[in-house]
């Protein structure tokens, strides 16, 4: 019987599976005097408080082809996931991987798939791809089940601070000053291609999150999953849960963490909310 096995980058804030064989490929998060590995030993909270201080620049750096190899181990058929080629070469590695795993291992595959997102979007389609495994779909039809699924799902995300994105060249200064002056948050969604979409500006919390509902219900969400991941703002992931199934009731809401390449951009009191389009 051929192994099957789901891999993904450390952006999908996921470390192990119920059903199926599953192996992360760390990103890493560099400051000018720390390095932090996003892998399972990593202390969140610890790289969270350092960058409350740190006022220097930062950037992130995504797996080589060898951490993808050593993710993918010896399985038969694997299934890829990454973080959006819009914002980091980590698909552009696990395509290299691909290449070479396929070239030295005669009859096994990989299937590499841009998520175009980042967290909890990412947390949808592996668990789509591991409900898909447990059915006994091929892999040859998986393949191509998930690009269709991707269409239908989204990320949109809520934002009291910008200030690594500025720092890791993604935004400029200018907008990333406004945000978190006099209680300013963001909210915006993963575009088609990939990229950081500001949607609109809030004053506050509350209205950030009926700003956030009400772009949820305006690109399609109507009874499917929704997966919030928060970076130490379990309050504000727990009332929008509460605002969806009050008017969704059939919506499938979950809550997690993020962990370490999310949590340096959500910032803390950030949201990522991956949800289907049904």
């Amino acid at each position: 019987m051929r192994t099957v096995k789901i891999v993904a980058d450390s952006s999908a804030n996921m470390l192990s599976l119920p059903h199926v064989a599953f192996a992360s490929a760390p990103l890493k998060i560099i400051t000018a005097d720390r390095e932090f590995t996003d892998g399972e030993t990593l202390d969140v909270r610890d790289m969270i408080a350092y960058f409350d201080t740190y006022k220097g620049t930062s950037k992130t750096s995504c797996p080589n082809p060898s951490d993808w190899l050593a993710a993918f181990g010896d399985a038969d058929d694997i299934f890829c996931v990454t973080i959006t080629s819009g914002l980091s070469g980590s698909y552009n590695a696990a395509c290299a991987a691909k290449a070479m795993y396929e070239a030295e291992n005669e009859g096994k595959r990989v299937c590499v798939i841009d998520s175009l997102s980042a967290g909890p979007e990412l947390t949808l389609i592996i668990e789509k791809l591991e409900e898909w495994i447990g059915k006994g779909v091929s892999f040859d039809d998986i393949c191509v089940l998930v690009r269709s699924y991707t269409e239908k799902t989204g990320l949109l995300f809520m934002l009291e601070s910008l200030k690594n994105f500025a720092a890791n060249g993604r935004v400029s200064p200018a907008i990333a000053k406004v945000v978190g002056f006099l209680g300013i948050w963001i909210v915006g969604k993963a575009s088609e291609k990939g990229q950081l979409e500001p949607l609109h500006k809030c004053r506050g919390q509350e209205r950030s999150l009926e700003t956030l509902f009400a772009e949820l219900k305006k690109n399609g969400l109507s009874k499917g999953k929704v997966r919030i991941a928060h970076c130490e703002n379990e309050a504000a992931a727990t009332a929008l849960q509460k605002a969806i199934l009050a008017q969704i009731p059939a919506a499938d809401v979950s809550i997690s963490t993020c962990r370490g390449l999310c949590s340096y951009y959500a910032e803390k009191g950030g949201l990522l909310v991956g949800f289907e389009k049904i």
